[in-house]
């Protein structure tokens, strides 16, 4: 599939954007077109005209209001991820295409997702070319959502926010949202790039409350859990912490709380050796949370809504009004900037129940030590205090007890302080490797008196309320709401809202019971809010047509004549974004909390099914077990009428229980012969099989000499042939040999004879001496026969010649010549036969005189075979 015919498909999806079918058939061929450039040779190329032609079209004919335009191109950008580089979703495709769709509220989910996944793509993936372009890619994701999404700790965004129409809010809200949603989904497929940018982001104080939502909202994702690990040994853990100890935001503290709560239980179950090691400081930001001091609002109105970094003045003016840490000077080293009032309105303490239950039931001998003597407990841990002034100085130790005195009574006992001490919860290895972190959770919320309470009352009552579970009154309106109202309308903004004339009377003690009824997780019956509400709140006044449609007066933002927010106003905006804010928090840490808790539910629940289907099965054992008791009685009645019997019958068959005895023993020793045969023949096919072996052995080395000795023989097959000819003299040789062996072994077993043998060795030499001179003689009379033999076969020659010379002689005288010539024929084989004779004998001699000779030098012949002989020991 080419590029063009592609762009004309694409072209005519965009001509008739409603045409499913045609735009269905145009992702087929550009599926087709990513097949066929991820198998070619030059896919570079393609590519290169591929984008070039997507700009084309995007420039000419996409029109940027339409949303199936917008929907067709992020499909075809999305089906091109397998072959688009990074670099060009960075470059070219984020601005024109994917930054517009994460703000349209309008668009499809799929549309939405699929410009998620690119923008996760493009973060993911490192382009070899040029590497550095990811990088600064995650910078700018993160710097768009610290910087052009809605800051809710920033008082100008609030204004610019409250002077939006409902549309640009709604894109607003979209373009947080998606980036909050592409950030968390980075973070769970990268964590170690998306911590590290989210460190570094750190760094700048305005910055920490919203990088704080958002690592509660990716510590709330189930997915996180198998990350956490990272988390622990990350520099951000530090940075976190650094937080909590050293910042004067109740707001960052509260929200920073949240996420450590969450940390706490996944860390012991995760990463339980770096969470004993960040415990001191835990424990000391403990004891910042519990020692808080509640800041009022300022006597001197501030003009406008101050954010964190503006509000420096109004602390340094009464530091008395926040902990003792926040007048605390830090030591330089630490390189930290603290963060100031965030909402610069009247605010509470944050609270510290869910950490001081995580830690009291993960660590609660080291908490009840640290707290019984804080500075002792650190100064032996050996951390190092992070301000100018030693531990003694920056910690109250009788405020830090007097405050966890009624965390500690709220609190039931944890049974692990009576099994252990601090020093074996430090040293024992992971406690809670077998535990999962709902249980954990759970565990530690239960730990909690007014929750057991509720359990206990829950688990006896079965659904029947015996308390006063329903608290009734009259809550205030500002507070209160229904069901139906939350579900369908928007949330009530500040911008909606008017300024009442008088004063503003809230109840106090209203508002003490509507929180602590809701956070008392007693039953709560909710009355549907007032419509009046706002304006008890905030007076009437005349507006402009423009402010008036977004239902804020005159004077509620700054105009163009300078005007600015009264007092009371910045108050009250700052205090209601604050405690949505919190509430925002307080609801998604819930909600993390009661997934936990409904895993915990669900593993209770089939432990529940367990021990149901167990006590059924003891039920129907123990009918069993009835069942087999009267069974063995009948069975022992039975028995004792059989042993009746068998006592009668005992001495009818003693005669032939004694024959069978008899015959057990025969048959016993018969089976002891035969297991006596069978261990001898198995020795014997031992010995068999071992003599098979070596034979084997014997066999395969045999076989290797016979091949040895087939190679060597073919190698002096010349010499054999010449051996050949004197096989006979061979063959006669080895008979003597053998001869002289016999004579030799009758020798050796016969010692005594020595002396005889040794005189009939003289005759012998004497013999041999003889021997030699006859055989000298018979060599002369051989030679002279020979002599004879040639002078006869002369003169035969010679008769012959006179025979044919004479053919025409008389017949007497051809008779006499054929009867000499049969004489001399008839001498001469006679002569021969005894030359033959002689010869004989003359190698018979030869033979003996090598026989002796080898007998007196001590050596054998040339073929010798080895025989046993005796010894015999003169």
């Amino acid at each position: 599939m080419s590029v063009a015919a592609l762009s004309h498909h694409l072209r005519l999806a965009l001509e008739e954007p409603g045409d499913i079918a045609r735009r269905e058939q145009g992702l087929s061929i550009l599926h087709e077109f990513v097949v066929a450039c991820s198998s070619s040779e030059e896919p570079e190329a393609q590519l290169l005209h591929l984008e070039e032609e997507l700009q084309i079209i995007h420039n000419d004919i996409v029109d940027h209001t339409s949303l199936g335009h917008t929907e067709i191109f992020l499909g075809v950008l999305y089906r091109l991820r397998p072959i688009l580089p990074s670099t060009s979703v960075i470059l070219t495709w984020f601005d024109l295409v994917l930054r517009p769709a994460l703000r349209e509220p309008r668009l499809s989910t799929t549309s939405v997702n699929h410009a998620k996944e690119l923008v996760i793509f493009a973060a993911e993936n490192v382009d070899e070319r040029h590497p550095e372009k990811v990088g600064e890619f995650r910078r700018r994701l993160m710097d768009l959502y610290l910087l052009d999404a809605f800051n809710e700790g920033s008082g100008d965004d609030l204004l610019e926010w409250a002077k939006l129409d409902r549309k640009q809010r709604d894109k607003g809200s979209l373009w947080k949202s998606n980036l909050e949603d592409v950030l968390v989904r980075f973070g769970l497929q990268c964590p170690q790039d998306f911590m590290t940018e989210v460190n570094n982001a750190f760094a700048t104080p305005a910055s920490r409350l919203q990088l704080s939502i958002l690592l509660n909202c990716f510590t709330s994702d189930p997915e996180f859990q198998s990350l956490a690990a990272g988390l622990a040994d990350h520099p951000l853990m530090d940075k976190l912490l650094n937080s909590l100890l050293l910042d004067n935001s109740s707001t960052v503290c509260t929200i920073g709380l949240t996420v450590l709560a969450k940390l706490l239980p996944i860390f012991a179950v995760k990463a339980c050796e770096e969470l004993k090691v960040m415990l001191p400081r835990l424990f000391v930001i403990l004891a910042r949370i519990i020692c808080w001091k509640e800041r009022t609002p300022s006597i001197s109105p501030p003009p406008v809504v101050t954010d964190e970094t503006n509000a420096h003045s109004a602390v340094s003016e009464k530091p008395d009004e926040y902990d003792a840490s926040a007048s605390l000077e830090l030591r330089p080293e630490l390189g930290w900037e603290r963060l100031e009032l965030t909402f610069n309105a009247a605010s509470s303490a944050p609270s510290s129940d869910a950490c001081f239950s995580c830690l009291y039931y993960l660590f609660p001998c080291n908490l009840i030590r640290f707290l019984r003597g804080p500075v002792a407990y650190l100064q032996e841990r050996g951390y190092e205090t992070p301000y100018t002034v030693n531990w003694e100085d920056a910690l109250d130790e009788d405020n830090i007890r007097s405050k966890s005195e009624s965390l500690l009574r709220c609190r039931i006992v944890n049974p692990r302080i009576i099994w252990g001490d601090s020093l074996k919860e430090m040293t024992e290895p992971n406690s809670w490797a077998n535990y999962n972190v709902s249980r954990v959770a759970s565990e530690c919320t239960m730990l909690d008196m007014r929750n057991t309470t509720l359990g206990s009352r829950h688990s006896h009552s079965q659904g029947t309320s015996t308390g006063p579970d329903v608290v009734t009154g009259n809550l205030p309106s500002l507070l209160t709401s229904t069901e139906e109202d939350t579900s369908g309308a928007p949330t009530p903004h500040p911008g909606h809202i008017e300024l009442p004339s008088s004063k503003t009377r809230v109840s106090l003690q209203d508002t003490i019971t509507t929180s602590i009824a809701l956070k008392s997780n007693l039953e709560v019956d909710i009355e549907s809010s007032s419509a009046s509400w706002s304006t008890l709140l905030f007076p009437s006044g005349s507006s402009s047509p423009a402010k008036a449609s977004i239902g804020l007066p005159t004077e509620s933002v700054g105009g163009d004549d300078g005007t600015q927010l009264p007092s009371h106003v910045a108050e009250a905006i700052s205090s209601l974004q604050r405690e949505v804010l919190l509430l925002k928090t307080e609801l998604n840490f819930e909600l993390w909390l009661s997934k936990e808790n409904v895993q915990h539910i669900g593993r209770l629940h089939q432990d529940r099914i367990l021990s149901k289907n167990a006590e059924v099965e003891r039920q129907g054992l123990y009918n069993k077990l009835r069942q087999y008791r009267a069974q063995v009685q009948s069975l022992e009645r039975e028995l004792r009428e059989h042993k009746e019997q068998s006592s009668s019958a005992k001495n009818k068959y003693s005669d032939w229980n004694t024959e069978l005895q008899k015959k057990l023993r025969e048959f016993r020793e018969e089976k002891k012969a035969w297991v006596s045969e069978v261990a001898a023949l198995r020795t014997a096919e031992k010995e068999a099989r071992a003599l098979f072996a070596a034979q084997g052995k014997l066999l395969a080395d045999a076989a290797k000499e016979v091949f040895e000795l087939q190679t060597r023989q073919k190698e002096n097959q010349h010499k054999i042939d010449r051996l050949h000819d004197y096989e006979r003299q061979i063959e006669q040789h080895v008979r003597m040999q053998r001869l002289w062996d016999a004579d030799f072994q009758k020798f050796n077993a016969r010692g005594e004879e020595n002396e005889l043998i040794k005189g009939k060795y003289r005759q012998l030499e004497m013999l041999l001496e003889s021997y030699e001179k006859t055989q000298a003689k018979m060599e002369n009379d051989a030679r002279a026969y020979r002599r004879q033999n040639q002078t006869l076969e002369a003169k035969l020659t010679l008769a012959q010649r006179k025979c044919e010379a004479s053919r025409r002689l008389p017949e007497a005288e051809i008779t006499a010549i054929v009867r000499e010539k049969s004489d001399l024929a008839t001498a001469n084989g006679k002569l021969r036969e005894d030359n033959a004779e002689l010869q004989d004998e003359l190698e018979e001699m030869r033979a003996a005189l090598e026989g002796l000779r080898a007998q007196l030098s001590g050596q054998r012949g040339l073929i010798y075979e080895p025989r046993p002989r005796t010894m015999v020991v003169i």
